[in-house]
């Protein structure tokens, strides 16, 4: 070989003589005993716990899918009895409406509905009038009070009426006329609360604002409701008639303390 040929395993180091190569390491050969010893010091993770129910027992486990089986049945009938309490009266209503009823009320009674209701086409007003005992020992009947109309004079024009003034004396006589029959006599265990509340709100009403009342003492109040229709629109063809449709309550007498002024 001429000595200016060139090594085929490449040029050789500054150190290194003619025709020498410093040796390589063979492929595939065992690392060195420092790097073995640092990869056997390093840790192995520990296995991850296991949590909820998978750290259950088999026989636990089971129990547990079969009490979450059992709520989610009873949340689908739950939802499948108050849908058909609200929903319209439909084949499946008529049929098992007393099981239904028994499932909801009371204790979850709705006080929505699933569809829109209807727009109110009446105007209910509700009126009072007094029998007072004056100063002079003579008793005096004092004129129908139209309360309804008070409570909208006052809401008129104004831009923040009280909720008192848009609800209380209304919802006191729808209350009235849910617990009671046509026939004026309370129906349920509630009759006589609601007959109570409308007329503790009827009397206190009067107190503040009949002059009559205000200057002796209230014995009886009678109370009416005053029903008439809304008229159509004047480009409707239909006819409904304006005259009031009243409903007379009996005269209640007042407690003492409700005569007495006391519930002002």
């Amino acid at each position: 070989m001429d000595a200016y040929d060139e090594d085929p395993r490449g040029p050789q180091g500054p150190d290194g003589s003619a025709g020498t190569r410093l040796p390589d390491t063979p492929p595939g050969s065992a690392p060195p005993p420092d790097a073995a010893a640092a990869a056997a010091s390093v840790p192995t993770p520990a296995p991850v716990p296991r949590t909820g129910v998978a750290a259950l027992s088999p026989r636990y486990q089971i129990g547990a899918a079969l009490a979450l089986a059992v709520v989610a049945v009873a949340a689908c009938v739950h939802l499948l009895m108050v849908f058909l309490s609200l929903a319209p009266a439909n084949t499946v209503t008529k049929q098992h409406g007393k099981a239904i009823e028994e499932w909801v009320y009371p204790e979850f009674e709705q006080n929505w509905k699933l569809f829109a209701p209807n727009p109110l086409q009446q105007n209910i007003a509700v009126q009072v009038r007094a029998e007072v005992r004056m100063r002079d020992g003579g008793l005096r009947t004092t004129g129908w009070t139209d309360l309804s109309a008070q409570d909208g004079a006052a809401i008129d024009g104004n831009l923040a009426p009280s909720h008192t003034q848009q609800n209380l004396l209304r919802r006191a006589w729808d209350f009235f006329t849910a617990t009671h029959g046509t026939d004026n006599r309370p129906v349920g265990m509630r009759g006589s609360l609601s007959e109570q509340y409308l007329r503790r709100i009827v009397v206190m009403r009067l107190y503040r604002d009949d002059p009559t009342s205000r200057e002796g003492v209230i014995q009886r109040v009678q109370v009416r409701s005053s029903t008439t229709n809304v008229q159509p629109p004047p480009w409707s063809r239909e006819r409904v008639s304006d005259k009031p449709v009243y409903r007379l309550l009996p005269w209640w007498s007042l407690t003492s303390d409700e005569a007495a002024g006391g519930v002002r």
